[in-house]
């Protein structure tokens, strides 16, 4: 005995697929209507605002053309100097090595500078931070945080090369506690401003389970945080590199003071090589620093 089951014929729909056919809504090709008042709304969002921006760019000009008076810049004295500079650099030409080995050593000099006062500049800054941070600090501790970065950054780094020579001697002792202290006044408000602008959910959340503040640093800070931290790092590298023969010129240590003496001396050929010499030096910096954050970004 055969059994048979009803089935709808090829090319037919049965009474299911008919009905599910029926339930499934029907996608409105339409576009949506859009309110005339949020459409004005949006619309209004992307305009320039003329009046405001025509009035800054005139009070923009304005405090343009006042700084240029106060600063005395101006283009005629610019130009009737041109001469001179180019008889300047003229007179570097050829440069001279004979003095290789010195020039070699104190940028070594140097450079060993600029690594310990950025070694012990980013640690103090860091700690600094910790108390600049507002996501970290209460307010008791930020604000005097604060204003101790503020004042140390208000104070040139020759000055305090000037204070510690005349505490700790000449040499490049007094150079590095200058790099340092100064780090604290610029890099320590770039670091506070890298852990302020870190994502607050991960914060949140170890908040929630009962994370300590040291937790939260630890775990929910410092990771975030950490590729600007090496790389602002590297770049107060960079800038003590460059700060050392400044320093130098008031008996520092670092390649400042042979810079110094040579252009007092008119030994034009020894400036020249040092100049070479200096930017040798720091665009290998400048390379390694790029290669690295590269690596880490």
């Amino acid at each position: 005995m055969t059994t048979t089951t009803d089935r709808p014929a090829a090319g037919t729909t049965g009474p299911d697929e008919r009905t599910a056919s029926r339930q499934r809504p029907v996608r409105d090709t339409q576009a949506p209507q859009l309110d005339p008042h949020e459409r004005e709304r949006l619309e209004h969002a992307f305009r320039v605002p003329r009046a405001r921006f025509l009035l800054g760019v005139v009070v923009a000009v304005a405090v343009l053309i006042w700084s240029f008076q106060g600063a005395e810049f101006n283009f005629a004295k610019l130009a009737e100097g041109a001469v001179n500079m180019t008889e300047f650099l003229g007179r570097l030409f050829p440069p001279d090595f004979s003095d290789f080995g010195t020039i070699v050593a104190l940028l070594i000099e140097t450079l060993q500078m600029a690594i310990v006062g950025t070694v012990l500049g980013a640690v103090l800054s860091l700690f600094v931070a910790f108390a600049a941070a507002s996501n970290i600090a209460p307010k008791w501790v930020y604000y005097p945080a604060r204003w101790l970065m503020n004042i140390i950054r208000s104070v040139p780094d020759l000055v305090f090369a000037l204070m510690f020579v005349s505490a700790v001697g000449l040499g490049p002792f007094a150079g590095i506690l200058a790099m340092t202290l100064g780090s604290l006044g610029s890099i320590g408000k770039i670091f506070a401003e890298a852990m302020e602008s870190v994502d607050r959910g991960p914060m949140v959340a170890m908040e929630a389970v009962g994370a300590s503040k040291r937790q939260i640093i630890q775990y929910g800070i410092l990771p975030q945080s950490a590729p600007l931290l090496v790389s602002y790092t590297l770049l107060l590298f960079e800038g003590n590199v460059r700060g050392a023969t400044i320093l130098g010129l008031v008996g520092a240590g670092g390649i400042g003071l042979e810079l110094t003496t040579a252009m007092r001396m008119y030994d034009y050929g020894h400036l020249c090589a040092i100049v070479i010499c200096i930017i040798v030096l720091v665009t290998a910096i400048d390379q390694g620093s790029a290669f690295i954050r590269r690596r880490i970004t």
